[in-house]
C-alpha cells in the first residue's frame, strides 16, 4: 500500500460522496465496501434518506467531525466542488476513484495540504470487493 493510502485509511470513520442507491453503480459498491471491511462509512447523497440502511448526509459539510478521508465518486466537474467543501471542513484525505479525477481538483487538494488519490487506484481493488 502507498503511504497516501496508508494516510487515507488512517480515518476514524469515511465518507461516500456519490453513495447511490442502485446497487450497480460504483458509488454503491465503494459504501458495501467499506462495511463489508467493517469500517464506518456516511453516505452523503442530498436526495436519499439513507443507502444500504445507513443515514445519509446531504453534503460533505454535514459529515460528522471523525471524518477526515473521503471517497469521491461523481462526475469531475461535481468532484471540483466537493473538493472545495471537503478543504472547507477539515477533510485530510481524497480518493478520487477512478473517472471522478479532476486536474483541478487535484490541484486544490494539493494546494491545501490535502492528501489526493488520483492515480486510478481503486477502493474496490485495494480493499477487496466482492459482490454479493
Amino acid at each position: 500500500m502507498t503511504e497516501a493510502i496508508e494516510k487515507f485509511f488512517a480515518s476514524e470513520a469515511f465518507g461516500v460522496v456519490g453513495a447511490s442507491e442502485d446497487r450497480s453503480k460504483y458509488g454503491n459498491k465503494v459504501l458495501r465496501c467499506y462495511v463489508q471491511n467493517k469500517k464506518t462509512a456516511i453516505p452523503v447523497n442530498p436526495k436519499v434518506a439513507s443507502v444500504e440502511g445507513l443515514n445519509t448526509v446531504a453534503t460533505v459539510a454535514d459529515l460528522p467531525d471523525t471524518v477526515k478521508s473521503i471517497s469521491v465518486i461523481t462526475p469531475p466537474a461535481v468532484t471540483e466542488q466537493v473538493v472545495e467543501a471537503a478543504i472547507a471542513k477539515g477533510i485530510t484525505s481524497v480518493w478520487m476513484q477512478p473517472g471522478a479525477e479532476s486536474e483541478a481538483a487535484v490541484a486544490a487538494c494539493k494546494a491545501a495540504g490535502v492528501n489526493v488519490i488520483a492515480d486510478h487506484s481503486c477502493l474496490l481493488v485495494v480493499l477487496g470487493y466482492s459482490e454479493h
